[in-house]
């Protein structure tokens, strides 16, 4: 295993933990436990946004820009929906 896979599965959990923080902070009825799942969720958006500038850094992330045109194609769509 190499660093570039264990970097992609650790920004996997890492995504997949801000999901599971979201739905907690959202559906808790007590404030404490509000305010815990909120600092959990701010620190792991936190870990998050490391890994990915660190993996951007390695060239392990690339990102690319979307066509104008792609993007006004799916506005469309979404309108044209509703």
């Amino acid at each position: 295993m190499n660093d570039q896979l264990i970097m992609d599965n650790y920004l996997l959990v890492l995504k997949s933990t801000v999901e599971v923080y979201v739905h907690g902070t959202l559906e808790s009825s007590n404030e404490g436990s509000r305010n815990v799942l909120k600092e959990c969720l701010v620190d792991t958006l936190t870990n998050q946004a490391n890994t990915y500038d660190l993996m951007t850094k390695y060239g392990w992330y690339n990102v690319s820009n979307v066509d104008a045109t792609k993007v006004n194609e799916t506005l469309n769509n979404i309108k044209s929906k509703n």
